[in-house]
């Protein structure tokens, strides 16, 4: 049976909604459509697009070497402290990228606790360069990927690697020939959330790599320095930005929106 939802209700929903809404509908109405065309060719776009493809996606292959055994270990593996490790993992959510940004300076810069020894035995030096894009962007994506795979592990059927254990199958061999098809699809969804957050991210790139064009500067950073001087042009790269995360979220409707 049909009810008719109660207006104390409705109004603030349809209020939400809009608030949502209207900055994205601002930006679509002023946007350059007769000359998006040619700017999107002008090089400093096509340099910050190339930039921030090659540092989304280097960041997001480094998430998933390392972000998909955390979250093995987490799900299956149990130890003193796990909760606060989860806990620990999820950080750079809640955390203020510009404060992530700090906090990288000051664990990988060249006095850091880890970079001044990265320096003196390897010469290798990660803020302000292309590298430390990708660290940045690594940084605040690898929670996605963690959440989704772990929830993909607890959701996976036990019984399948049992079933492999007591065939004789090592754990490595259960987990590259058992565990991992299972839990596909929630890799899947986790680098794709990955990637589109190290594509967005801003903060800690700006505070760690700094913001030189061809060099450091992605999307997010180009937006951000062409508001000052060329805003048709900050449009033009929003624009860009918006149409990835409608393709995201278009691909990952069923299993994150619904």
């Amino acid at each position: 049976m049909n009810r008719r939802a109660p207006w104390v209700l409705v109004v603030p929903a349809i209020a939400g909604l809009v608030f949502l809404i209207l900055p994205v509908a601002g930006l679509l109405v002023r946007a350059p459509w007769s000359t998006l065309g040619t700017r999107l060719g002008q090089p400093e776009i096509l340099d910050a697009l190339r930039l921030s493809l090659i540092c989304a996606t280097l960041a997001t292959l480094f998430c998933l070497l390392l972000g998909v055994p955390l979250a093995w270990v987490l799900a299956r593996v149990a130890f003193p402290g796990r909760r606060l490790v989860r806990a620990l993992v999820t950080v750079p959510l809640v955390l203020p990228p510009v404060v992530g940004g700090v906090a990288l300076l000051l664990a990988l810069g060249r006095n850091g606790l880890v970079g001044q020894w990265l320096d003196r035995w390897f010469g290798l030096t990660l803020p302000f360069t292309t590298a430390g894009v990708v660290v940045a962007e690594a940084f605040v994506a690898l929670p996605f990927l963690v959440i989704s795979v772990e929830g993909a592990l607890r959701a996976a059927d036990l019984r399948y690697e049992d079933a492999a254990a007591t065939l004789g199958a090592s754990r490595w061999t259960t987990f590259r020939r058992v565990t991992l098809p299972l839990i596909a699809p929630g890799i899947g969804a986790g680098a794709v959330l990955c990637w589109a957050r190290a594509l967005g991210e801003f903060g800690a790139t700006i505070t760690f790599a700094g913001n030189f064009p061809g060099r450091t500067q992605t999307m997010p950073l180009a937006v951000y320095l062409a508001l000052e001087t060329d805003p048709q042009a900050a449009i033009v790269l929003s624009l860009v930005l918006l149409a990835v995360s409608v393709v995201v979220l278009t691909g990952l409707r069923g299993r994150w929106v619904s």
